[in-house]
């Protein structure tokens, strides 16, 4: 009769395998998220720590009417294992601001051989002044704010800017004539007119050429890193909505416009 007296819908006394995967799975949030309050914490005890220190960058004599913009220290804002690689970006872009100048000049002396080659020294001067402070502002910060801060955000934009600098500097170092650069075929188009001139301009033709190599490589290095922080996509976009709504311009225009509507309702009800 003891077979009879069993409940069968009583718990069965075995382990549930369910509860098993169940208890993995919030141990991994748990220990995400313990993860995710780690970083926060670390970048809010940074910001605290930067908050009293003025901006270093560009380094500037403080009788100088401009003051710096930036705040830079590779070794206190960057993380130990990436340190060398945000150098590396740095020197790449201190690299690339030589050679535009040398370019312009390697301009300058292609115009001394014919008049016609004018408008490379004029777009060469451009180039100078639009490429040197954007590249430092559209991707060399970006990819300086990636490693400090581990911004999903901030690496995809790097690699977007980035690859179009790749771009640039393999155009640059091609030489179309009448591009304003001293690249390779541009080079060769003078070696008739002046030995002189042409060696110059092959002298900047390499530099370009080491540009590009340079950023091939640091792109490839950088996209390396990223892979190892865990950053994805869809972190990016996190970043980015974060932004958009905590940002003050647009939760005044949000706020306005709200208001703007709620009015226009009220009037059409009376």
């Amino acid at each position: 009769m003891s077979a009879f007296d069993d409940n069968p819908f009583a718990e069965s006394a075995g382990v549930n395998p369910f509860n098993a995967t169940a208890t993995a799975a919030q141990a991994n949030l748990l220990r995400q998220q313990e993860e995710l309050e780690r970083k926060a914490a670390e970048l809010d005890r940074r910001e605290q720590e930067l908050q009293g220190k003025e901006n270093n960058w560009p380094p500037l004599p403080k009788s100088f009417p401009i003051k710096p913009c930036f705040y830079q220290d590779f070794s206190e804002e960057i993380p130990t294992e990436y340190q060398r690689v945000c150098k590396m970006m740095y020197y790449l872009w201190m690299f690339n601001c030589v050679t535009l100048f040398l370019n312009m000049l390697a301009c300058l002396a292609y115009f001394t051989t014919s008049s016609t080659y004018g408008v490379d020294f004029g777009l060469s001067i451009l180039w100078l002044i639009l490429f040197a402070p954007c590249s430092f502002l559209c991707w060399y910060r970006p990819v300086y704010k990636a490693f400090k801060t581990d911004s999903s955000f901030s690496f995809f934009f790097f690699f977007f800017v980035f690859f179009c600098q790749v771009v640039i500097f393999i155009i640059q170092a091609v030489g179309i004539p009448r591009w304003g650069n001293s690249g390779w075929i541009a080079a060769f188009s003078v070696i008739k007119l002046s030995k002189a001139v042409c060696a110059i301009m092959f002298i900047v033709a390499i530099l370009f050429t080491i540009c590009a190599v340079m950023s091939i490589i640091l792109l490839k290095m950088v996209h390396g890193m990223y892979r190892r922080t865990g950053a994805s996509f869809h972190k990016a976009q996190q970043e980015f909505s974060q932004g958009i709504f905590t940002n003050k311009t647009f939760q005044s225009a949000a706020a306005g416009a709200a208001s703007s509507a709620a009015q226009g309702a009220f009037q059409a009800n009376n």
